[in-house]
């Protein structure tokens, strides 16, 4: 994956919905190596393969220097937009897709261009609102495509170490490399809450729930040599519990798109994947990256596969060993399959149950005389005693 244009500093998932499918590329950030410079690329993704293209579809050259290596890219939910974070500022590309082209077109956004080195990008699931935290502690949200400005904090943190927003694009929380962690009212443009810990706590990484049922927030808490993966209730921002899943110092943390599933990623290359529901790790990966920090890990938006990267050895394509998930087809066959057999059972039971439109039509039944119940007259000899009946 990395051999020619560099290695790959960064990476993220575009998802384009098209008619009634889903297509899946994913976006590259490479750093320069030899003749090749800086650039950002998109690849194709084959599912039934689990593997990307080995070619590049499109591909975008950010400059010539040092700086203008990528450091990290947020897609837009439509797939329209790419920001690509570099030491100067961030990079705005279009994405057009065709039916079998790729073009990466640059645009021009002066909001964006010289706000320094960034460490955290964001898009809020509906697309309105982009964020960026930058290594200066400047917070920025923007409403996204005006670029209006939402929220400008130059002294939000010492310096970021993490974000995410809400589901519901209400609230984003950011962490600080001081241990700290803030809640922001988006739309008034407020801090809200400082997240509660103890003096000897570090709050590192963090993401909100995805599932739309349960509004947590997860962050990692670093205590010493213990790390544990917290969660907060965001009705009234208290911990609700905590569990130590990867047993060792977390540099990333991400949360599937259907959120049911957590991954976790360590400084020693190790990596691994947490039923949500259960709290209990569902796949490990170890030495992913031997032995080199994972900066960053996304999950794919249509399959149970994770793109992760590190500094040291670049990205790394990993099918995660997790229960299959039910398709939508296979949902109707079960249902269509259940109407069968309940009409096979009625059909079993009435052919073989003393039903009351089974009773016998012979005028000799053996039931008491009708003459009985209803005291009528005897019938005349000469005279068929079923005449009359149906």
């Amino acid at each position: 994956m990395d051999a020619g244009g560099g290695k790959v500093a960064c990476a993220a998932w575009i998802r384009r919905r098209e008619d009634k499918a889903t297509r899946v590329f994913a976006a590259y950030g490479r750093a320069g190596q030899g003749a090749a410079a800086p650039a950002v690329e998109v690849l194709g993704f084959d599912p039934k393969d689990c593997s990307l293209s080995s070619e590049p579809l499109a591909r975008a050259v950010l400059g010539e220097e040092a700086s203008d290596a990528p450091r990290g890219i947020a897609v837009h939910p439509s797939g329209d937009d790419l920001v690509c974070a570099t030491a100067k500022g961030c990079r705005l590309f279009k994405l057009i897709f065709e039916e079998h082209t790729v073009q990466l077109i640059p645009r021009d956004s002066p909001a964006l261009e010289s706000v320094g080195p960034q460490k955290c990008l964001a898009f809020s699931t509906d697309g309105g609102k982009f964020a960026i935290g930058g290594e200066d502690g400047h917070l920025r949200i923007f409403h996204w495509p005006s670029m209006n400005v939402l929220l400008d904090e130059p002294k939000a943190h010492k310096s970021f170490r993490d974000m995410d927003i809400s589901l519901d694009s209400e609230f984003l929380v950011s962490t600080s490399t001081d241990g700290s962690a803030r809640i922001w009212k988006i739309d008034e443009g407020v801090p809200l809450v400082n997240l509660t810990r103890s003096s000897d706590e570090k709050i590192e990484c963090c993401c909100f729930s995805r599932d739309g049922m349960k509004p947590f927030l997860f962050c990692t808490v670093a205590k010493g040599n213990k790390v544990v993966t917290v969660v907060w209730s965001i009705s009234d921002w208290s911990r609700i519990g905590y569990k130590r899943l990867l047993g060792k110092p977390i540099s990333t943390l991400s949360v599937s798109m259907d959120g049911k599933y957590l991954a976790l990623g360590s400084h020693d290359g190790d990596f691994c994947a947490v039923d949500v529901k259960r709290m209990e790790v569902s796949h490990w990966s170890k030495k992913a990256h031997l032995g080199s920090p994972v900066s960053s890990i996304e999950f794919c938006p249509t399959e149970r596969v994770v793109i992760s990267t590190s500094n040291q050895w670049g990205a790394e394509l990993t099918k995660l060993n997790v229960p299959a998930d039910w398709k939508e087809w296979q949902v109707w066959l079960i249902l269509l399959a259940l109407f069968l057999a309940s009409a096979i059972l009625f059909y079993v039971f009435y052919e073989h149950s003393d039903s009351f439109w089974n009773f016998p039509m012979g005028c000799h039944q053996p039931a008491k005389p009708w003459s009985v119940l209803t005291e009528s007259p005897p019938v005349p000899e000469d005279q068929n005693p079923c005449d009359g009946f149906f």
